[in-house]
Formats: C-alpha cells, sequence, structure tokens
C-alpha cells in the first residue's frame, strides 16, 4: 500500500494558517493533523479543520461543471412581494422543518469544461459588445487565503478583460485602516510573546472561538500569575474564561479607550520618554481626552465609571500589557475610529518596547509579497480612458438593482457565498433573482449563491492544489503542497482563470506561467524580511519565519522577540506613532480620535422604533459560512437562535424557546428565542447561516444595512436596530 504524509497549510479565514499534515494512502487522503513542527500552531487543529476528510469527501461535493435548467432560486421556492411591500414568510412558525433542496437532476445539467468555457466567454463577449467590459463584476473574498487561489490569475483575468474592480472590504479593512493610521502597517505583537504578559485584553477577541491556537500562549502567561480581561457585548467561551468579563454595549469601544486615555493621562500614567520620541500629536490626544471622562463614557458603554479607572489603571500598571484586538471591534459605523483609538493605547503606554507587550490585531503586513507580480495590475487597459469602475462588495445589493452606465449584467463569484454574507440580504437575492444577470459560481458546494447561478464550476479544496499560505496572527509563510489529485473533475482557481483567458484570445505570456513559477515571483520582493526566503527552502523546511533583524536576546524566548516599534520605526508619513493625523483630518474626520454613537443604537434616532442592538455573529465553528453545510459541524452548533436578556424577552412575554419574530424596516426573520444570559439588556444576539437552512429560507443578514464604516469602507454588522416580538401572537 502506497502510503505518504504530505505537508500542507489551512487556508481558511484564520488568524492561524496551520501547518497540515495529511497521510495519503493509495491516493486517497485518510487522516489529517496538525504539523507538531509549527511553532504557533503546535500540532493541533480546530475542531472544524479536525474534520475536514468529512469535507473533501462529501457526498454534497460539486465534481463537475453544472448548467443551470431550472428558474433561478427554484431550490429555495422563495415568495417576493413587490418593491416595497412585506414579504410573505413561508412557514413561520415554532417548529418549521429545514428545507429540503430540490433534485439536482431538476435543477442541473452536467456539461463538459470546454462547453462551460465556451459559453461563459461566449456570453462575456456578448455583454461587453453591448454594455461595455465594467458590466461585468468579479465577486470573492477569503474562501481561501491562499496567495495563489486567493488573488492572482483572477485578477490577472478581470484586469485584462477591463472588467469592474471589486472593493474587497466586507470583513477587515475598517480595523486595518484604524491601526494604519497610528502605526502605518499592520504588524502586532508574536503570539509567542504573549506568554510574558501580565495582563491581558481580550477585546472584541473570542479566542477560543477563532484564534484558538493563541490560548495556550495566553494559557501559560496566566499559570505565570497574567491577568485575562475579556471586553465584549457577547459572553463569548473566551468571556467565560477570563479573570475579569467587562460586557460593553455594542459600537461604544471607542469611547472605552479614550476615556482609559482620560485616566492615564490624567494620572501621569503614561511613558512621557516614548511618547517624546516615538509619538506626534500627544498634546492634542490630551486636550481631546479631557472629554471623555469615565463618568460620561459609562453611560455610553454600560461600564461603571469606577470600573473603567480599574481597568486603564491595571492596564498601564501591571506590565508588560497586551492588548488581543480583534474585528469585531470594526464592525460597527464607528469602527475605524475605535480601532484606531484602541491603537494609541500602547504608544502612550510604551508597552510596544516590551516583549509580551503592545497590540495585536494583524500581523498579515509583514509578509510584504511581490503581489503586484501575482496580480499584474499592470494588464488593465491604459490610455485615454477612466480608472476601471469600483464596486464596493458590502453593498452588492445595491450594484445589482441600480447601478447603471452600464448596469451589471455578469457576476462572477468565487471564494464567496454572497447570497448568505453579504448584508441587506433581501436585496441582494432580488438582484441574483434577475433573468438578464448572467452568474457563474465557482465552488466546492452548492451554497446559497449557486441557488441563483447560470453556471456552476467546480473547485478544489486545499488538499487538490498547492499554494503559498501567509498569515495574519502569525509570522511564519509556508507552502502548501497538493496532497491529492482534484476529485472529479474539480479546477483550482488558478486554473479557471487561466483557461478562460485561453478562451478569450489573451496572448500575454503571464496567463501561461505554472503554479512554482508563480510562487516564485510572489517571493521576489524587495521585502528585507523576505531575503532568503524561497520556494525550495519552503518546501524543504516547511515553515519558516520571517527574517527579522537581530535583537537582543529574552530569556524564555525560543527565537528573538520581534519589536518592530521598539524604537519608533513606524511607517506612517512622520515616521511615528501619529495620536494627530492629518490624512484622518483630509478624510473629513477628527485627526485625534472622537467617539460618535452609531446611528443604529440606542443613542440614535431609530431607537424609539426598533430598541434593540443586534448582533449579527459569526458563528464559532462555520468560519463564516464555509462550514454551514457539513453534519459533522453542525453538530457542533445550535442555530437559528435568538439570544436575548431575560428582562428584554420579559418585557415582550417571551419564554425561552418560543418562536419569535425578528424584524426592521430591511425585513424579518423568526427564531427561537434562547433566554441565557449571553447579551445585556437591550442587546439580542443571532449567528449566521446558509440561508437554505434557516426558516423562511432566510438568515440574520435579512435585518444587516449596507452602511459602511467610517474607516475603509467595511460592513457594519453591529450597527444593527431590531425590534422582536412573540410569533404566538401573529396571524
Amino acid at each position: 500500500m502506497a502510503k505518504q504524509v504530505v505537508h500542507a497549510a489551512c487556508p481558511h479565514d484564520c488568524p492561524d494558517a496551520c501547518g497540515v499534515l495529511i497521510t495519503v494512502e493509495d491516493g486517497r487522503a485518510t487522516k489529517i493533523q496538525g504539523d507538531p513542527q509549527h511553532p504557533v500552531t503546535q500540532g493541533f487543529l480546530c475542531g472544524k479543520v479536525a474534520k475536514y476528510l468529512d469535507r473533501v469527501y462529501s457526498p454534497d461535493r460539486v465534481l463537475y461543471p453544472m448548467r443551470r435548467i431550472a428558474p433561478k432560486g427554484f431550490e429555495q421556492q422563495r415568495r417576493f412581494a413587490p418593491r416595497g411591500q412585506p414579504e410573505v414568510c413561508p412557514d413561520p412558525v415554532e417548529g418549521a422543518s429545514v428545507p429540503t433542496p430540490a433534485d439536482k437532476t431538476q435543477t442541473w445539467q452536467r456539461i463538459p469544461w470546454d462547453e462551460a468555457l465556451d459559453e461563459i466567454a461566449g456570453r462575456f463577449r456578448k455583454i461587453i459588445a453591448e454594455f461595455g467590459s465594467e458590466s461585468i463584476l468579479p465577486y470573492s473574498y477569503g474562501g481561501t487565503l491562499g496567495a495563489l487561489n486567493g488573488g492572482s490569475m483572477d485578477h490577472r483575468f478581470f484586469g485584462r478583460l477591463g472588467a469592474s474592480q471589486l472593493e474587497r472590504t466586507i470583513c477587515s479593512t475598517a480595523g486595518e485602516a484604524g491601526l494604519e493610521s497610528v502605526m502605518g502597517v499592520k504588524l502586532g505583537t508574536e503570539p509567542e510573546q504573549f506568554i510574558h504578559a501580565r495582563y491581558i485584553i481580550a477585546w472584541a477577541s473570542n479566542i477560543h472561538g477563532n484564534n484558538v491556537h493563541l490560548w495556550p500562549f495566553i494559557a501559560e502567561a496566566r499559570r505565570k500569575g497574567a491577568k485575562l480581561v475579556v471586553i465584549d457585548p457577547y459572553r463569548t467561551r473566551t468571556a467565560a474564561c477570563a479573570d475579569w468579563y467587562l460586557p460593553i454595549n455594542p459600537g461604544t469601544d471607542g469611547a472605552l479607550a479614550l476615556a482609559m486615555m482620560h485616566v492615564i493621562i490624567g494620572e501621569g500614567l503614561h511613558d512621557a520618554d516614548y511618547v517624546r520620541n516615538y509619538t506626534l500629536g500627544f498634546d492634542q490626544l490630551c486636550e481631546k481626552a479631557k472629554a471623555y471622562p469615565p463618568e460620561r463614557v459609562a453611560q455610553w458603554t454600560g461600564i461603571a465609571a469606577a470600573d473603567i479607572r480599574k481597568l486603564a489603571r491595571e492596564y498601564a500598571t501591571i506590565r508588560p500589557s497586551v492588548i488581543r484586538l480583534n474585528y469585531g471591534v470594526q464592525r460597527s459605523e464607528g469602527g475605524g475610529m475605535a480601532t484606531r483609538a484602541i491603537s494609541m493605547l500602547p504608544c502612550i503606554l510604551g508597552s510596544l518596547k516590551e516583549v509580551g507587550g503592545g497590540i495585536h490585531l494583524s500581523t498579515s503586513g509583514g509578509f510584504g509579497l511581490n503581489h503586484d507580480a501575482l496580480r499584474r495590475p499592470d494588464l488593465k487597459p491604459e490610455g485615454n480612458r477612466p480608472p476601471l469602475r469600483v464596486v464596493n462588495m458590502v453593498r452588492l445589493g445595491e450594484a445589482l438593482n441600480t447601478l447603471r452606465d452600464p448596469p451589471v449584467k455578469a457576476l462572477f463569484v468565487y471564494n464567496s457565498n454572497p447570497a448568505a454574507v453579504c448584508p441587506n440580504h433581501n436585496e441582494v437575492v432580488r438582484g441574483l433573482k434577475r433573468l438578464d444577470l448572467f452568474t457563474v459560481v465557482h465552488e466546492q458546494f452548492f451554497t446559497d449563491t449557486t441557488d441563483y447561478a447560470d453556471i456552476v464550476l467546480p473547485a478544489t479544496t486545499f488538499f487538490e492544489h498547492k499554494d503559498l499560505q501567509t498569515a495574519y496572527g502569525h509570522y511564519y509563510l509556508q507552502v502548501s503542497d497538493q496532497a491529492i489529485e482534484p476529485l472529479g473533475e474539480c479546477r483550482a482557481n488558478v486554473e479557471v482563470f487561466r483557461a478562460l483567458a485561453g478562451r478569450m484570445g489573451f496572448k500575454d505570456a503571464c496567463f501561461g506561467e505554472s503554479v512554482e513559477e508563480m510562487i516564485d515571483g510572489a517571493l521576489a520582493s524587495s521585502n528585507p524580511w523576505l531575503d532568503g526566503v524561497s520556494r525550495a527552502r519552503l518546501e524543504r523546511e516547511r515553515q519558516v519565519r520571517l527574517q527579522f533583524s537581530s535583537q537582543s536576546a529574552v530569556a524564555g524566548c525560543q527565537v528573538e522577540p520581534f519589536l518592530p516599534f521598539a524604537h519608533g520605526n513606524f511607517r506612517t508619513p512622520s515616521g511615528k506613532a501619529e495620536l494627530y493625523s492629518e490624512a484622518m483630518k483630509a478624510l473629513g474626520l477628527d485627526p485625534v480620535a472622537e467617539f460618535t454613537p452609531p446611528v443604529e443604537s440606542r443613542h440614535g434616532g431609530e431607537a424609539a422604533a426598533f430598541p434593540l442592538e443586534l448582533l449579527a455573529r459569526k458563528a464559532d465553528n462555520f468560519l463564516n459560512s464555509t462550514f454551514s453545510n457539513l453534519p459533522s459541524v453542525q453538530d457542533m452548533e445550535e442555530t437559528n437562535l435568538l439570544e436575548m436578556h431575560s428582562a428584554d424577552a420579559r418585557a415582550r412575554g417571551i419564554a425561552d424557546g418560543e418562536t419569535v419574530r425578528v424584524y426592521n424596516r430591511r425585513g424579518e426573520i423568526f427564531l427561537k428565542a434562547r433566554v441565557d444570559g449571553m447579551v445585556q439588556p437591550g442587546v439580542v444576539s443571532a449567528r449566521l447561516n446558509w440561508a437554505k437552512l434557516g426558516p423562511g429560507f432566510r438568515n440574520i443578514n435579512v435585518l444587516t444595512s449596507e452602511k459602511l464604516s467610517d474607516l475603509g469602507n467595511s460592513a457594519t454588522f453591529y450597527s444593527v436596530l431590531v425590534e422582536v416580538e412573540s410569533a404566538k401572537s401573529l396571524p
């Protein structure tokens, strides 16, 4: 029996980017396990990836190109009323069963790859001739974070085609923009350094749920006496483990950070030397912080003034102190400004010079691959024409239904499931149902989005292709080797767009580059931290830490610690941490920081009609919508719940386990009430799932809006107001 163990790297949208070992016997993967040699992920996998063989060999995989032979949405049989009128929700009652998917033979016809590619190319040519190339819109995000299959040949193809460009901002860009406005780059404290911390704040960071490989370092720090504080509007698994849990009202994190700085500066707890040498705008920050005393901020955040003072003092005096900040903070209307304010805390404290101190939001700025070589932006049309149109992915519903000059006439979806993950779900589905919209989806499964596709193309998993893997939770680069041959007729993103380029007659040599040549091109970067990192070395060593300059050794560190801002060296225009930013001023925003309550919040104008703040959360185990359909992972989640505080349930006559209607002006959904103390009064929470697996073929995004954040144009999933009522009283 032929048996081998192949090294790969998990490419899913998680900061950990685990090293993976895949056992292959006679061409079939028989085992998956963590790579014990990886210094951060250390040989264990999260619960969902540990079950990955169920995904690869699922009987529900898309294995062949398919053409639709039934009406769009036939699988869901959703009933829509005319625009502006209430929708009819089928079976909005307690105990409604999960819909049985339509027989695929009634919906899809298997076709050869050549026929599928010819049809796509032919439709594209016809659409371009009538409406122009910008009437074609690609749509992708984090289905894979592999450098090649996440963003390379696809960018080349759509750039050369002259298609509309997608602004990929649905998840993290508000937080990234806030961090970069202070520090100029996305760098953070190494996970390995957390064992040296003595005070750890997990701020909107459910480490147990979505950053599990950081937890062993935190556990070791706690064994050495460190204190773990969790700030979160939802009582996560991590909050349940904390030494101190501080529930906070949604969207008020920026106010809390300003109040902490009010205390730290007012009591002289900041690092005057670090501030003087390595920051810009401290005097302006002092004046700004005066306006945010804890007593005022307590009214916004729901955190007592005494607790705000205690938090600030402990954070400033128990050293080293570190903040693990995650993206929940930035999913509100003021998310960019909130992240900016929080990012100032380690700057005024000087904790960035301490091993085990600082802040960790993202490490992705360290890798510095040659993305121009991967994506070839030079292929875009030049000359006298204006730049290609940019469409924000958060506003897909608006783009499909209202965009003109030209309208969107073709949509190519890959690495994403917009019919599940996009806000304002009802408008997205209205657009996808358009008869004049030609939609292609490259996918592993029949998702919510394939239910509205004209052509579905079968996609590989990371077992079935080779890629280059960075991370946003550590500083190790990996090559992920192909373990098995693609199942059925599945193809990787790189190969699909290579083939389409050929069908469109593109002769550019870059469309013929091999995967190995593309990896070599990505590594041919001006980033000094990639010096000496080659494909051969990655293939030999499995994972390679970025080549940071030598620094003083620290007792207990297995590698020399990376302290990029110990002596300043911020990548801002001034070279300092910009507590005052001219760039922010140019955007019409406060150049220091400020807090403005979200419009959709208890402090906004719509609270009288819709008094409850909704957290449209990601499920702990589904990884957005990626694993929602797998039975072995579904067993790890309880779905279709609305979590409420007992005071809010009692005021509405709602009992635990009862079916409730959750609604606002955008839509409605029927869920089962769970009165469990996971949220504070005035807050409700529900988790993302596939719409086709939800009651009435809906998910929680029927309630979310397309409003963008203040920085980075991100989605505002946590700035949502709703009302809830018992379904028993409904006709």
